[in-house]
């Protein structure tokens, strides 16, 4: 894509009115514009990376088992009224129509499963915008009034079933979380059970300065444990641990049969399995930058490759760069060399290519990594290979 042509801006100073890193960083390298409170649209950059998240999420979704579907968001109150909930703060309701806006589907998948399923198991997912009224939406697109998550639902004969996929499903968060560069900083974490479950849930929580979360790290075997549920011991003996402040990028509950025996699926035992894509992006930004900008992970950057035309035409490379089915963000704006430098880093492709006059003399680009301060000179005839080597 050429830059020119691209549908966003760039801004030098950061939003007044945002506090978090992600935030700022994703409204001025023009990911994101903030509509109001808690409420954000994502524009061409923005929306790329989210659908490289879904794409994970999906692959490694479908590996164990999973069928997407997609509910509605508009509830009716007879569906919440079956399990007490139509009073639940979080809901945005309409009362003239008895309808409500879905912050999660436990009312709707279950039925759904009951009317359709001949055989069990069964792993029903969903990737949908939710709603929930937040009376503080803070950190950016951490917290919003309207946000985009992945949920799966999972429907067992046994107990044995459930813990069986269970395992399977805390082992396709972890992949996707590699996939996604946040594995080596995210912990699986005990965690209250909350309204969904009686007994404890599990959370995935990614290390971060400015985290929301404060989660206790056992410094002898690495356990993890929310500060809700946090008691000073771990299960191995050690007392000795390390408090570190953490988002929540996913978690994950045994139901049990709190919501099929409602709706006469007694013999049903169910486990719900979160994971906020918006949440994700925002996480990757606060884990991933420097003090010029995003440092996007290889496999969700919008782009592979940046290309910088300095005061020379680089259309060739962009147009040969196209059709090896590269992803290139090619900057053919009538901008100041140091106006495109400083939107690279901001921007954060992992790839940065810049044919200028002196390097177009040797027949070479100059090549950089983002996040990385080594400087290579590549032929030209030879970019190619060297990007797919990369990535």
């Amino acid at each position: 894509m050429k830059q020119a042509e691209l549908f966003t801006k760039t801004i030098k100073e950061n939003p007044k009115d945002e506090k978090s890193i992600n935030a700022q960083l994703l409204i001025r390298a023009g990911f994101v514009d903030k509509l109001g409170a808690g409420i954000y649209s994502y524009l061409p950059l923005g929306l790329m990376v989210i659908e490289n998240i879904k794409k994970i999420v999906r692959e490694e979704m479908n590996k164990i088992g999973g069928q997407e579907v997609l509910m509605p968001s508009l509830h009716p109150k007879e569906s919440w009224e079956i399990t007490g909930r139509w009073k639940v703060e979080e809901m945005y309701k309409i009362k003239d129509e008895n309808l409500g806006l879905g912050w999660t589907h436990e009312e709707i998948v279950t039925p759904l499963v009951k009317k359709h399923a001949t055989s069990f198991p069964k792993y029903i997912y969903q990737i949908q915008t939710k709603f929930r009224n937040e009376p503080r939406p803070k950190s950016g697109i951490l917290r919003g009034r309207e946000f985009l998550m992945k949920d799966l639902y999972s429907f067992h004969l046994s107990e044995d079933d459930l813990n069986d996929y269970y395992e399977k499903v805390k082992e396709a968060y972890f992949r996707v979380y590699e996939r996604c560069g946040l594995k080596e900083k995210t912990f699986l974490t005990l965690a209250s059970g909350g309204e969904f479950s009686s007994s404890f849930s599990h959370e995935f929580q990614t290390i971060t300065k400015s985290g929301e979360d404060d989660i206790y790290i056992c410094k002898n075997c690495g356990a993890s444990f929310n500060e809700e549920v946090f008691e000073s011991k771990c299960n191995c003996g050690s007392v000795d641990f390390e408090k570190k402040k953490s988002i929540e990028v996913g978690n994950i509950f045994k139901l049990g049969n709190r919501y099929s025996k409602l709706f006469s699926m007694e013999n049903i035992v169910m486990g719900c399995y979160g994971l906020g894509i918006t949440r994700v992006m925002g996480a990757i930004v606060e884990v991933f930058n420097d003090e010029k900008g995003i440092i996007w992970p290889k496999e969700i950057a919008p782009f592979q490759v940046h290309l910088l035309e300095l005061d020379v035409d680089a259309s060739g490379i962009y147009n040969d760069l196209q059709k090896e089915k590269i992803k290139v963000l090619y900057d053919n704006r009538e901008k100041s060399a140091g106006e495109k430098l400083g939107d690279c880093d901001l921007i954060g492709i992992p790839l940065r290519i810049i044919l200028s006059k002196k390097t177009i003399e040797k027949n070479c680009v100059e090549v950089k990594k983002r996040g990385v301060d080594k400087i290579e000179l590549i032929e030209i005839k030879k970019l190619i290979d060297f990007i797919k080597n990369e990535f």
